[in-house]
């Protein structure tokens, strides 16, 4: 009985020696450690968090640069209505004015009208020679004060 714990132990003894070599074997023929692997997964993961961190970095500034020039535009847009609403007020204000003259001139047309259609109505019932006296009477005196000489008409 004291030979089989001896031998059990042994035997454990072998396997592990043997489970070491090989461990020790397999590291030596692909030439890496788990501790080489993890120390290189660690510089690879350090390596593209600064990769990513740089690309985000640029991406920041260029969205900097993108909501500048963004603004910049608005800017311009906002520039330009202000001078379109300047420029329809002032239309708007020459429209009034137009609108305002050609109801005078329809007025004042109106009002020739009406004093055209009653000294027509009026010249009417007067003879026609005094009107045509009355013209020249007119005619005479406005030519008077250019001509040289008065004469009796």
């Amino acid at each position: 009985m004291g030979a089989q714990p001896i031998a059990l132990a042994a035997i454990t003894l072998v396997v592990i020696l043997a489970a070491v070599a090989g461990i020790g074997f397999w590291r030596a023929y692909t030439g890496t450690s788990p501790e080489l692997d993890r120390a290189a997964a660690a510089r690879l993961l350090q390596a593209r968090a600064t990769q990513v961190s740089e690309q985000l970095v640029e991406k920041t500034k260029g969205l900097e640069v993108t909501q500048q020039e963004a603004i910049d535009q608005l800017q311009v847009v906002q520039d330009q209505l202000r001078d379109v609403r300047k420029q329809l007020a002032a239309q708007q204000a020459d429209s009034k004015r137009l609108s305002d003259q050609i109801t005078t001139l329809t007025d004042a047309i109106s009002a020739l009208r009406e004093s055209f259609a009653s000294a027509q109505s009026s010249d009417d019932s007067s003879p026609q020679p005094a009107r045509h006296h009355g013209l020249r009477v007119r005619a005479h005196a406005f030519r008077a004060p250019h001509s040289p000489s008065k004469s009796g008409g």
